[in-house]
Parts: C-alpha cells; structure tokens; sequence
C-alpha cells in the first residue's frame, strides 16, 4: 500500500485510488494522471485488504478498482464501502467480461464498469465524468439518507465478504442461526437444546445435520484462504489460519456485529 504526496491545486481535483495487484497497470495509470490538474491519485493499494486500510485513513472521490486480487477481492470491497465514513464512487477496472460479474458488482454498489485492456484517456474521462455524480456524503461531512438495509441483507452482505458460497445449506442455516442469536442473545446458550432444533424446525431436518452443514460453511471460508477478509471485516485480527472458532463462536461474533451496527 502507498499514500502518494499531493501538490494544491488552483481547483479542486477528483482524489483517486487505484487497488489493482497489477504493477504494469498501476504504474501506467500512475505516470497518465501525474500532470492531470484535474485528478489527483492520492494512494495505490495492490489487494482489497490494502484497499479499505487506504480508504479509512484516505477519504477519496474515485476508487479505480480490479474485481480479481489477493486477500480480498472487488466484490467483497464493494460490500464493505458503506461501512466506510465516506463512501465513493467506484469505478470497475477489470478483464472479467462475463454479465453476471457485471450484474453483480452493479448490484454492489458499482458505478461504471470497464473492461480491460482499456485506453488510460477513456479511463481519465470516465473518472472526470465522476465529478458530475454527487458522491455518498455531501461537503458538510454528513451522509446522504440511504434506506437501511434489512438484517438478511446485513448478514448476506457480511457472508459474500467471508468467502460463504449462498449455495451451500450452511449459508442458510447460519443465516437463521445469526437472526435467532440477534433477536434473542441469549439463545447462542443454548445452542445445542434450542438453537440447532429451532434451525431444524424452520427447514424440515435435523438438529445434527445443522450442526454439520454450518461447521462446513465455516470450513469453507477458511480453506478460501479468506481469514484476512474475516479479519478486516470484523475490524480486528481476531482469527488466524490455525485458529478456526466454533459454530458457537462464529455465529455469536456475527450477530454481535449486527446488533453494534442497528444500535449505532
């Protein structure tokens, strides 16, 4: 990760990051806007664990962004930008062509999409064409209202970062298991008498295989290699690659996440 020097200017430039792990790529879009007047790369990360880092001690009005990088990819990014004080306009910056990739990171949040390879004249205007979008916070450091998201649309938000595929049973069982657990804390007590029965009930099986398929959900987000993602997203280092929690613990850390976020 690099915070770059900033010169004034007689206007105000656009601040931009780049997160790309490509170092061609970056240093070509570096050297292309240095004697921009008009935009201002303020900072360059090379995967999205660098990329929020940048953003939180970097406010900016473009981020330039892959989808595809170490630690954290571009679309876990994207989930994680409302968290930030100010969110900005983000610009996709990537070769995945597919339109699913480009529904979904539009779904996300995503501003514009280009694909790569790209002219860096193109890719200048485009950030230009940014200026005339109202960023997420207006200049009074107040954010713009934006509806609530819904607790399920928290929790799923939270599972795309981690590296928990929605496809898996585990994905809805935890789902279930982080809702009962923020509507009545006390339940994560009773996890084996009341809160896998409860699950069961809800889906039509058995305590046990609750049990199991949420236990492979978990698995799965660790073998991912995703534990720099879990960490980010929870604000602290609170796992390692050797140190993988319980059912228990993972869900209880979760729904305490949501309830710090609806109570703030």
């Amino acid at each position: 990760m690099a915070i770059l020097n900033t010169t004034a200017s007689a206007q105000p430039a656009l601040r931009v990051i780049l997160a790309d792990d490509n170092a061609e790529i970056t240093a070509l879009v570096k050297d292309y806007l240095a004697d921009k007047p008009d935009v201002e790369l303020v900072g360059c990360a090379s995967d999205g664990v660098q990329a929020l880092a940048l953003l939180r001690e970097t406010p900016c009005d473009v981020l330039v962004m892959d989808l595809i990088m170490p630690a954290l990819d571009g679309f876990a990014v994207l989930t994680m930008l409302d968290s930030l004080p100010r969110r900005p306009r983000t610009l996709v910056l990537t070769a995945l062509g597919r339109g699913d990739f480009i529904t979904r990171a539009m779904q996300l949040g995503a501003d514009y999409y280009m694909l790569k390879p790209f002219g860096c004249e193109e890719l200048y205007r485009q950030i230009l064409a940014m200026r005339q979008q109202p960023v997420a916070q207006v200049s009074m450091g107040v954010p713009e209202p934006t509806p609530p998201k819904s607790l399920d649309e928290e929790i799923s938000s939270l599972f795309l970062a981690v590296g928990i595929p929605a496809h898996i049973k585990g994905y809805q069982y935890l789902r279930e298991a982080v809702r009962m657990v923020v509507n009545d804390p006390d339940v994560i007590n009773r996890i084996t008498k009341e809160l896998y029965p409860g699950i069961a009930r809800t889906f039509s099986t058995s305590a046990s295989k609750v049990e199991r398929a949420i236990r492979h959900a978990i698995e799965v987000a660790w073998n991912r290699g995703r534990i720099d993602a879990i960490n980010a997203t929870f604000g602290c280092r609170v796992f390692s690659r050797d140190d993988k929690p319980t059912n228990g613990e993972f869900i209880a850390l979760i729904a305490d996440k949501m309830l710090l976020k609806r109570s703030a």
